[in-house]
């Protein structure tokens, strides 16, 4: 039963798939804003991922509730000025995506980086993304690089956007505040070049082992496409080359994986020199 402060938050019950509101909450899940082109409002589903936002300080432009799941607007303390709409049980589905709703979404502005916010601190650590296409991947990448301390992710022409909803999932909340940005090969270059940023192309063998690079500097990865890895014109503009080992017989790792790994490896190195620096 919703108290009555929950109560004066709520509008009437909209009962109307074809109410404007509902009709822009569908369209934030369709609608994805392209890479280099990332105007518009998102949707985002889920009390998790709401709740990410909330904590990230993210833009609200209004929070949609199922009838019966008041509940979870007490759970998420919203913020007064955020406008809530209750949604009936049918118009709620036919406005998200996932096939088990949780009852609650939101209509969010999605965070705007330029390619230099993610240069940060005197040894950026950057993710470049070339090509890929899965949206899991790209969130599964997003979130281990806010957790290994990247300074940001670049993504080049042909990735699949950020604000995919399930690259948004994927993501668990770290692309409400990790800079990923879209760039050009040619600009993300001369920003590397003139902030003598190392550019290491992840390949699947013929490289240096990633223990034996020194991820200290202020370093970029490259990390190719699922299927066909780095294309050659990106790999001519690599300062090195860089392999994880695998002793194992497979061909190469999942994109996402591969980031994680070497990712970590370079949180690793870091971490060992900030303590041999005491």
């Amino acid at each position: 039963m919703p108290t009555a402060s929950d109560r004066s938050r709520l509008l009437s019950i909209v009962q109307s798939r074809q109410n404007a509101r509902v009709k822009e909450l569908r369209a934030g899940f369709t609608h994805v804003p392209r890479p280099g082109r990332e105007e518009g409002a998102i949707s985002i589903e889920g009390e998790h991922l709401v709740q990410e936002a909330l904590r990230s300080g993210i833009q609200f432009h209004a929070v949609f509730v199922r009838s019966g799941n008041q509940a979870a607007l007490k759970r998420l303390s919203l913020p007064e000025e955020i406008s809530v709409i209750e949604l009936t049980p049918e118009v709620f589905a036919s406005a998200v995506q996932t096939e088990t709703p949780q009852g609650i979404a939101a209509l969010i502005e999605p965070p705007r980086f330029a390619l230099q916010d993610v240069l940060k601190g005197a040894q950026p650590l950057v993710v470049v993304v070339a090509a890929l296409q899965d949206p899991g991947n790209l969130g599964t990448l997003v979130r281990s690089a806010e957790a290994f301390g990247a300074t940001g992710v670049v993504v080049l022409p042909g990735t699949v956007s950020v604000w995919n909803p399930k690259a948004l999932r994927a993501s668990s909340g770290s692309a409400f505040r990790l800079p990923v940005v879209f760039s050009s090969l040619d600009d993300l270059t001369a920003m590397l070049r003139e902030n003598k940023v190392v550019l290491y192309a992840s390949t699947a063998e013929s490289g240096v082992a990633c223990c034996d690079a020194d991820l200290t500097t202020a370093s970029a990865i490259l990390i190719g496409n699922e299927g066909g890895g780095l294309p050659a014109e990106i790999l001519r503009m690599a300062d090195e080359r860089i392999t994880i080992p695998t002793p194992g017989p497979v061909e190469s790792l999942n994109a996402g994986v591969a980031a994680g790994i070497l990712l970590y490896e370079a949180a690793r190195q870091r971490a060992q020199r900030r303590s041999e620096n005491r």
